[in-house]
């Protein structure tokens, strides 16, 4: 072999090595694409962010006000149902009963009230979806985004009732903006899954609406774990939002730091239901111009 020959075999053998290298790595980080999406488009997020506040109280004589009374009634509708009508004991150590419940209602009402509200979302932006060219995947992180607005006032009302009724607030607030995450993965996930179901079966809103109801006693707002029977303690177990309903009360009504591994599995929940979402909404979407 001669020398003029060896430069290029190893172009040849570079060559191979970038095939092989371009089949086993993906082009593309998943997901990548809409995360830079929502980087450029930021402006127009935080438009249908501000636009889905307002409208939402549109015409209302006190406004984001109502985000603070919705909570505070069913709060107190439970406690007089509970413990005045049905006289039940609140759970083994717990002293301060109205503040356990609601601190565990807050990432729930965060969670259900995104998911419902993303079901009918792609019908009510229809006109913007198929007259623009627009990122369909940005209304249910909007409804989130704007769902998060009214959380923040009533975890304002819930920390300043801690300050007064115990004389405490927890250095470990400054961990809730990880669980606001934990909470939006999960919820934008499932929203992509029923908004872009809802748009081929017009029944998922009505059938979200029944699933949210059971989810909802099987996480452990009105009661601890230790009170749910051995026999269903593999759906506590499987219900991510029993790891971030726990990790509020521990931020909001103890001293101690939650358990991170709650987080680590609320996380893994999280991203795994974003993963499934995001891929099931990029399949589901190609048909949307034609039914919407």
């Amino acid at each position: 072999m001669s020398t003029s020959d060896v430069p290029s075999i190893v172009r040849c053998k570079l060559l191979k090595k970038l095939v092989l290298f371009s089949f086993i790595v993906p082009r593309r980080i998943p997901g990548a694409f809409f995360l830079r999406n929502l980087v450029e488009r930021r402006s127009l997020l935080f438009q249908l962010v501000r636009r889905d506040f307002e409208q939402r109280f549109v015409g209302s004589a006190i406004g984001w006000i109502w985000g603070l009374i919705h909570p505070l009634a069913l709060l107190i509708s439970w406690m007089f149902v509970f413990q005045i009508c049905m006289r039940v004991p609140p759970p083994p150590g717990v002293s301060k009963y109205p503040l356990f419940i609601f601190a565990g209602m807050l990432p729930w009402l965060l969670f259900s009230e995104t998911v419902q509200r993303s079901a009918s979302s792609l019908l009510d932006q229809a006109n913007l979806i198929t007259k623009t060219v627009f990122p369909s995947e940005m209304i249910p992180v909007s409804v989130f985004l704007s769902t998060l607005m009214s959380h923040l006032l009533a975890l304002v009302l819930m920390i300043a009732a801690t300050a007064v009724w115990i004389n405490q607030i927890s250095v470990f607030l400054i961990l809730l903006p990880f669980y606001f995450v934990v909470v939006g993965l999960l919820a934008v996930g499932l929203g992509w899954i029923v908004a872009s179901l809802h748009v081929f079966l017009r029944d998922t809103a009505q059938v979200v609406s029944v699933v949210l109801i059971f989810w909802f006693w099987l996480t452990p707002i009105f009661i601890t774990e230790k009170q749910f029977p051995r026999w269903a303690h593999f759906m506590l177990v499987a219900n991510p939002m029993y790891y971030v309903v726990r990790a509020y009360r521990t931020i909001l009504l103890g001293s101690a730091m939650p358990d991170l591994e709650d987080l680590a599995i609320a996380t893994a929940y999280g991203v795994a239901m974003l993963i499934a979402g995001g891929l099931f909404f990029r399949h589901m979407k190609r048909g949307f111009a034609d039914v919407l």
